[in-house]
């Protein structure tokens, strides 16, 4: 029997998503991985990601490239990702933003479930409340009872408009009550030195970007945003336990590939990732960068991915925050 050149088209495209599905671990990869990062060089995910890549390049024997796509919010480098071939040779390393891309920007050409198949959880790292040392508030309790005191008086920079740190501050303001003018900064790096200044008050800053001016004196910290004290600052209680329970805005950095990704694939990957994560010497880097490694199954971070669309969904709301 003979198929013409249009039904060997299709017998051949039927066959190609199983052909795919039984790629034995063993055969992957085939060529050189690339490893998408939608922000710029030296931002968390950039770091992450590299360390990740290096190591991965020893386990898959093949060589494993950082490639910056920085632009709209993470929304171009994402994008690539999401059209890429889903055999594994095209992944993304991108921060939790991306569960807020869906709510502030209404026109997107992807979806991070729909278009996504997830690693894992890479790491997790608070954000940090810092005052300026001028600001009487010592204690959580008090910079609410100074806020409430003295609505919109108070300044809090950002590292800019739906960055980690604004939503930090936003989800502190939707559960105390507090009224407080967002000032936002391009980036941290302009953020920090503007608190140091006196010219905002307080932000909620990185671990990262905070801990070296709260060491020296120069910032006062008040509390993390993770539902646990951060092994970084152990002394620095949660802003749960100083007074507003369930608080918790911990930001993170994932690893993703193209929806349709072979399950196999998708398993070597995970099983690689979580081991170079859970190596000494990656969770000794993790530690001094104020963060800490994670490595869990994929179906459990694809469940923090939608319970965080749907957190934020709620404040942002509320906050009326739009994407700049």
């Amino acid at each position: 029997m003979r198929i013409g050149g249009r039904g060997l088209l299709l017998v051949v495209a039927s066959i190609a998503p199983a052909m795919a599905e039984a790629q034995s671990p063993a055969q992957y990869p085939a060529r050189p991985v690339r490893i998408v990062v939608p922000q710029s060089p030296g931002a968390s995910t950039d770091t992450t990601a590299r360390l990740i890549a290096q190591k991965l390049t020893g386990a898959l024997g093949q060589t494993v490239l950082v490639d910056n796509r920085p632009g709209a919010g993470s929304v171009i480098g994402t994008e690539v990702v999401a059209k890429a071939t889903p055999d594994g040779h095209t992944l993304l390393v991108v921060a939790s933003s991306i569960t807020l891309n869906p709510i502030l920007h209404k026109n997107l050409t992807w979806d991070p479930v729909r278009d996504f198949a997830p690693i894992t959880q890479l790491s997790s790292f608070p954000n940090i409340l810092i005052v300026h040392p001028a600001v009487p508030a010592k204690t959580v309790k008090e910079l609410i009872a100074l806020a409430k005191a003295k609505p919109g008086a108070l300044n809090y920079g950002s590292a800019g408009t739906a960055t980690g740190t604004h939503l930090s501050a936003e989800l502190f303001k939707h559960m105390t009550g507090t009224d407080m003018v967002h000032v936002p900064y391009k980036g941290g790096g302009a953020a920090i030195p503007a608190l140091m200044g006196g010219q905002v008050q307080l932000m909620f800053g990185t671990t990262v970007s905070a801990l070296p001016h709260v060491r020296a004196g120069k910032l006062r910290a008040l509390a993390v945003t993770s539902p646990k004290r951060s092994p970084s600052a152990p002394d620095v209680p949660t802003i749960a336990e100083s007074g507003v329970p369930g608080y918790d805005h911990t930001p993170w950095n994932g690893f993703l590939a193209p929806a349709q990704t072979p399950r196999a694939i998708i398993a070597r990957l995970n099983e690689e990732t979580a081991r170079i994560l859970h190596s000494p010497d990656t969770k000794a880097v993790f530690m001094n960068e104020g963060a800490e490694p994670v490595g869990n199954k994929p179906e459990e971070f694809g469940a923090i991915i939608k319970s965080e669309i749907a957190k934020w969904g709620k404040v942002i709301q509320a906050a009326g925050i739009r994407a700049d």
